[in-house]
């Protein structure tokens, strides 16, 4: 090295170059703003479901078992008849297995089979065949008539639980 000070002074000073502080800022926004986009990838990839909707089961349909309903609604034993007045052919016919009474206002709905079918549920005033009209209902008997104002004709009754 020469080590004379004029020539240092009159000789043009070696430049320095130096880093802008603006590119290592950008670079460093540039890398975060990719680290961000990855996260955001990856939270709303493993949110997503990874099937479709599940479809809903199929409604069953809606059928009134009416042995259960006989149950539900008091029935005996099938052996047992039930206490039958007027016709002599109506035990044959007609088999109360339930009732359900409305006390307070007289309604409700009788399980009445007929003719040794499945018993179906019949409403006062129901016809439960031509000339043939549930008149009224009580906790154990059914009125049965032509119509709903004339007299009855056949009283069906439940029969006594057997203990």
């Amino acid at each position: 090295m020469i080590n004379n000070r004029a020539m240092a002074m009159t000789a043009p000073a070696p430049s320095r170059r130096t880093a802008s502080p603006w590119g290592v800022r950008l670079a460093t926004l540039a890398l975060w703003a990719l680290a961000g986009a990855g996260a955001l990838y990856w939270a709303l990839a493993l949110a997503r479901p990874a099937a479709g909707p599940v479809p809903a089961p199929a409604a069953p349909s809606l059928r009134a078992d009416p042995q259960a309903v006989a149950r539900l609604l008091g029935a005996g034993a099938a052996a047992e008849a039930p206490l039958v007045t007027g016709a002599p052919a109506a035990p044959a016919r007609f088999v109360l297995q339930g009732i359900l009474a409305g006390t307070a206002s007289g309604g409700g709905a009788a399980l009445i089979a007929v003719d040794g079918l499945a018993p179906r549920p019949y409403r006062v005033g129901a016809a439960l065949e031509p000339g043939l009209v549930v008149q009224s209902l009580s906790r154990r008997e059914v009125h049965l008539g032509p119509s709903l104002g004339a007299a009855s004709t056949l009283t069906l009754q439940m029969p006594l639980p057997s203990p």
